[in-house]
Parts: structure tokens; C-alpha cells; sequence
């Protein structure tokens, strides 16, 4: 029998690769700018976890200008949606597990 912590994904599962995720969930499309002051980060450190995610096929970059001011827009894809459901159904998974446990007195071994 095997635990619901084997279903979390490396890449989606680290802290700002998972709040990315979650906020552009929210949405057809997120501005950078609005990722960077929503997560709390620097340029450098959403940049760089952007670039795991889009290598990853999770999310898709545009970049274009809005009049004459550069803009950086991400998206999750569908390969990021499914990611992101999967990475939400083990942590249930593994909530469900804990609070089931916390009515019992099994121990486990």
C-alpha cells in the first residue's frame, strides 16, 4: 500500500512553484507584476521559477507591451492545469489520511 505523498510532484509541490500555480488558476492570465507583489518576490526569484514551470510545459509566458509599457503575461496550460488538480487531490489525500488518523488509536508498523 503505498502513501498519497508519492503522488506530489517535485515541481509543482515546491512552495512558489505552487503559488504561482494557484494564483494563475485563478485566471485566464497573470500579469508578472501582480505574481511578483501577490508571492512576495523579487524579479530575479519569479523569473527563475517561472522558467522551471514553463520548461516543465506548466505554464506558457507572453510577453507584449500595453501601449508602450512591456508586460509579461503567464498562463497555465493544460498540462499545468492537470498538474496543479493532482498536486490538490494528494494533498487531500494526505489531509483525509491525517484526520482520519486523529480519531484513531491504531498505530502504524
Amino acid at each position: 500500500m503505498s502513501h498519497p505523498a508519492i503522488e506530489l510532484d517535485d515541481t509543482v509541490h515546491q512552495r512558489v512553484r505552487l503559488g504561482i500555480l494557484a494564483v494563475v488558476m485563478e485566471a485566464r492570465r497573470v500579469d508578472f507584476r501582480f505574481l511578483r507583489d501577490t508571492l512576495d518576490l523579487t524579479d530575479g526569484n519569479l523569473s527563475r521559477h517561472l522558467q522551471v514551470l514553463e520548461q516543465a510545459g506548466f505554464v506558457q509566458i507572453a510577453k507584449g507591451f500595453e501601449g508602450k509599457r512591456p508586460r509579461t503575461w503567464v498562463s497555465a496550460t493544460r498540462l499545468g492545469r492537470r498538474a496543479f488538480d493532482a498536486e490538490i487531490y494528494a494533498l487531500k489525500d494526505i489531509v483525509g489520511r491525517f484526520e482520519r488518523g486523529r480519531t484513531r488509536s491504531d498505530t502504524v508498523g
